[in-house]
């Protein structure tokens, strides 16, 4: 497995072909080192791949940290492995040769609650890749864009049953009373780090926990949505398809702070 330049015939940059994990550093602190290992290595499993050696990948995003010049403050490092080197076609070599890398760079915490649309770019629910953090994320680079044209932060994906999904580069969760619901991973969810901390942390905190397969209405007619990534931890939502929505602080605070105040 190599650290070098991604070559031109590299299944990564031609095909699609590998996987990526995004982790918050905080002061040069990698935080939830092994859960995004033991998901790329899940993937890797699921696409045929050899998982990439722990060590080697802890420190090579070490080594982008120290190189981007971020060992103080908030930083996305990003880990990627490729499928390397495989000439033209769709076949991948006998015995393929992985390349990993790592980058880093600047990430500021939100400053205020997110604003979101509704896109209309679907997440395929029936394809496999959709619960796998893989290099092929068209699909929300144009859900995002769709975001951005419109002057929102973020967009709603829905599937192909028209089942609210996730955001294009988030989980999404809607509290209604007791009751957080979340989208169930075959709606063609990725099965988010953050994801996991707050299913947790309202677990502990007595709420009702439910994964659903639910429209967008159920969103309209919730106390409060929130956003969860690696990277934001959690993000309240200010604005949806261009209506307020509420926020419900108090029980939101009490999940963000179980969930998140111990990451490591």
């Amino acid at each position: 497995m190599t650290g070098e330049a991604i070559g031109l015939s590299d299944r990564g940059l031609t095909l699609g072909d590998g996987l990526f994990e995004t982790l918050l550093a905080e002061d040069g602190v990698l935080r939830d080192v092994e859960p995004h290992l033991a998901r790329m290595a899940a993937g890797c499993a699921a696409l045929g791949l050899p998982p990439p050696d722990p060590p080697q990948a802890e420190a090579r995003m070490r080594q982008a940290l120290a190189a981007a010049g971020l060992l103080g403050g908030r930083a996305a490092v990003r880990l990627t492995l490729t499928a390397g080197p495989g000439g033209r076609g769709l076949d991948r070599p006998e015995a393929p040769v992985p390349v990993l890398f790592a980058t880093a760079a600047p990430a500021p915490a939100p400053a205020r609650p997110a604003h979101l649309i509704l896109a209309e770019v679907r997440r395929n629910d029936a394809s496999p890749t959709s619960r796998l953090k893989t290099l092929s994320y068209l699909d929300n680079v144009l859900a995002r864009r769709e975001a951005r044209a419109a002057g929102a932060d973020e967009a709603v994906m829905l599937n192909t049953r028209g089942e609210v999904a996730c955001a294009a580069a988030a989980n999404i969760f809607w509290l209604s009373g007791d009751v957080l619901s979340t989208p169930a991973l075959d709606c063609g969810v990725l099965a988010g780090i953050a994801r996991a901390r707050v299913l947790n942390a309202a677990g502990e905190l007595g709420l009702v926990v439910r994964e659903v397969r639910d429209g967008p209405d159920a969103l309209a007619q919730a106390d409060a949505v929130f956003l969860t990534n690696s990277l934001i931890g959690m993000q309240t939502v200010g604005r949806l398809a261009g209506r307020d929505v509420a926020e419900a602080e108090f029980i939101v605070s009490k999940i963000r702070t179980t969930a998140f105040a111990a990451v490591a």
